[in-house]
């Protein structure tokens, strides 16, 4: 079975490759084809992926191509995990909105319009060519925004894309660990957009334990989203918000955190991750070790600014394992080998939320099969979460109505319409500031 991975020269796609090589069953991967448009980042990340075949026998083989069209053809899977405009992109976004006063994270609000109207043109363009060189392909996306991207591409691919996200998997993980239950065994009642969601129950063996955490102050404030949002305000919204939630529910505190720190996300990424190629520019370089070292300094800085706002401390060394590559390969493995699961995914509505049209994208459990995806039937959201998931949605399709008309008319009127752009004319000058620093942003007129 052929694995595409589009952005193979990324730096989190030794945790993809690592999940392949621990399946050692009959219709797993056999061969890996990397495509970056960056030889260099490419030649660092296959030399870090021999390393960790070494030993491994049945390896699945990689090889890598900076021609989409020859990495597409025969594809059976196709991982999407592209960053348009690099790191230096993603912190261009952050300074233009802080700039303004507002929030420049890297799907959240601002920055995220601007990333999701120079990625959406270059992800309907891979749809487009997976439909037309590999149509029995399935696309798992995870180029952010996730959400935003997986819509633009259904258009294309109908359900055969799916989107995934680690934030959810981890959110249940904490809670379940939390009330000393196996993760594996217990069903989360998850629902929202990307980003945007709420757990609201965790069901073991039917039973609901949720509300025996939210009774608990001190339960509930031992884990990552309690020390991060508060155990009072967990108590009153009676879910468990996703953390990015947290922009949303401190927003000036994040800003104000965001606009204090010695450098931004994306900065701080962008000057570590250049670290890492150029030290892997040198052929005696442990290219392993070197990887393992960044990646764990990556993980422990995650949403530093956050937790520094709320006093949340240090994040929990549980946490620090990531996710998304398993749930990668979990929704190969259901489709593949018609291992029927159930994974929190990213997929068109169908009739699963009544607010959204049948065709919106959104975050909800899915029962995974060899047909695909299918999101399993939930409660309505209350009325608080309704009007945001409606609201940030709006934003998506005006996203994507600007990308397809090339309007920046209508570029202004995403980043207006969004709950943390509090100003038509900051979205003016949000615009202005984003189409000078972003080349891929020309097509605005």
């Amino acid at each position: 079975m052929k694995l595409t991975i589009l952005g193979g020269g990324g730096f989190r796609v030794p945790l993809v490759y690592g999940a392949l090589l621990q399946d050692h069953a009959e219709g797993r991967v056999t061969h890996v084809v990397l495509h970056d448009l960056d030889p260099a980042r490419l030649s660092a990340v296959t030399r870090v992926l021999a390393e960790q075949a070494a030993g491994v026998p049945d390896a699945p083989e990689v090889t890598a191509t900076t021609d989409l069209d020859e990495a597409l053809r025969g594809a059976d899977f196709v991982f999407s995990a592209i960053r348009v405009g690099g790191l230096e992109g993603r912190a261009n976004d952050e300074r233009v909105a802080l700039d303004q006063g507002v929030l420049g994270q890297e799907t959240v609000g601002a920055g995220g319009i601007a990333y999701g109207l120079r990625t959406v043109p270059v992800a309907v363009d891979i749809a487009r060519r997976v439909a037309r060189l590999a149509p029995d392909a399935w696309v798992i996306n995870f180029t952010n925004p996730a959400g935003l991207v997986t819509e633009a591409m259904s258009r294309h691919l109908g359900d055969r894309v799916i989107g995934i996200c680690d934030s959810p998997v981890g959110l249940g993980r904490r809670i379940a660990r939390v009330l000393g239950a196996n993760p594996k065994e217990a069903w989360i009642d998850y629902v929202g957009l990307n980003h945007l969601g709420w757990v609201r129950g965790l069901r073991v063996a039917g039973r609901d334990e949720l509300p025996r955490l939210l009774a608990d102050p001190d339960l509930l404030g031992s884990f990552e989203e309690g020390k991060l949002f508060g155990v009072d305000w967990l108590r009153s919204l009676g879910a468990i918000p996703n953390e990015y939630l947290h922009y949303y529910y401190f927003n000036r505190e994040a800003v104000r955190a965001y606009q204090q720190a010695e450098k931004t996300r994306g900065a701080f990424l962008h000057d570590q991750q250049a670290r890492f190629y150029a030290e892997m520019r040198n052929p005696d370089a442990p290219a392993w070790k070197v990887w393992d070292r960044t990646r764990a300094e990556r993980e422990a800085t995650y949403m530093a600014e956050n937790r520094e706002s709320a006093g949340a401390g240090e994040r929990d060394e549980d946490d620090l394992s990531g996710g998304y590559e398993k749930v990668a390969l979990a929704l190969m493995r259901a489709i593949a080998r018609d291992e029927r699961t159930t994974l929190i995914l990213n997929v068109r509505n169908r009739h699963t939320l009544s607010v959204l049209d049948t065709d919106a994208v959104i975050e909800v459990p899915c029962l995974v099969d060899a047909n695909g995806a299918h999101p399993v039937t939930v409660d309505p959201l209350p009325d608080h979460a309704t009007g945001l998931v409606c609201a940030v949605k709006a934003v998506e399709r005006e996203v994507l109505a600007a990308a397809d008309s090339r309007s920046r008319a209508t570029a202004v009127k995403a980043f207006a319409l969004h709950p943390l752009v509090d100003s038509v004319n900051v979205a003016r000058r949000l615009v202005e500031g984003y189409t000078e620093v972003h080349p891929g942003l020309a097509y605005l007129r």
